[in-house]
């Protein structure tokens, strides 16, 4: 919804631009559209509806995006990083968030959880582009064996077919979460500055844990109180806890 999106449709002549107004965006559309944010919620549901005529009175019922593998490309995946099939069950762990830090579960946070499951028997692989890289290896510094970090080398397609083994996924609010959630991964998705009615994970196999603080959902990319409350009183027992309630269902 921003002015630059809108430049670049009209600047290429595409004869019908449809969007929501807002940000002096007004004339550069052709078919603009207010935007009711009660009755559109998602951010998924907003974007439908711009594919619909202007006068339907209630988005549809809008099916869950899904990801299918091929055991092929995990295994090459697999074979690359030089990495074994676990045998294990498998913790995979996204610990970043492109956004800003306000967004972040703490480190140690991630790193209590994934201790508590290598007591249980597990293996934790941390995800994440090289940008996470130095927050991966801050969590896996905490920890000892069965705890691999991957963060920064695999490829977008590596590192969808690599969640596919998760046995569960523990993320914050990223588009790895919703890789995880398209997977169909037992998920929990930690949310601080953002809103989980608007970005939710969709999946009937996630679980959302948020503290919903007075100041939050915020939406900024640091806290503008410097505190974090939203993400750092958020206790690794509440997403172990969320965890221990979430559906079973083994990885690919």
């Amino acid at each position: 919804n921003s002015l630059k999106s809108a430049l670049v449709p009209w600047f290429a002549r595409i004869p019908r631009r449809t969007g929501y107004v807002g940000e002096l965006r007004f004339g550069l559309l052709n078919d603009a559209r207010r935007l009711d944010r009660r009755r559109l919620p998602q951010t998924v549901q907003r974007f439908v509806a711009l594919g619909l005529p202007a006068d339907a009175q209630s988005p549809p019922a809008i099916p869950s995006p899904r990801l299918a593998v091929q055991d092929a490309d995990i295994e090459a995946a697999l074979a690359r990083l030089e990495l074994a099939r676990p045998t294990r069950p498998l913790l995979a762990l996204c610990p970043g968030a492109e956004y800003g830090p306000a967004k972040r579960w703490p480190a140690e946070h991630f790193a209590a959880v994934a201790r508590a499951k290598i007591a249980q028997g597990w293996s934790v692989w941390l995800f994440g582009s090289d940008k996470d890289a130095p927050v991966t290896a801050t969590i896996r510094a905490m920890l000892g064996a069965h705890c691999i970090d991957l963060a920064g080398r695999t490829r977008l397609a590596e590192a969808i077919d690599l969640l596919a083994l998760a046995t569960q996924v523990v993320s914050n609010d990223s588009g790895l979460m919703h890789v995880a959630a398209a997977l169909e991964r037992p998920l929990v998705a930690v949310y601080g500055s953002s809103d989980p009615g608007f970005t939710p994970p969709l999946s009937p196999r996630a679980q959302v844990v948020s503290r919903r603080l007075a100041c939050s959902p915020c939406f900024k990319r640091e806290c503008p109180y410097g505190h974090y409350d939203c993400l750092r009183g958020l206790h690794p027992e509440q997403v172990l806890a969320a965890l221990a309630a979430l559906p079973a269902g083994g990885g690919a």
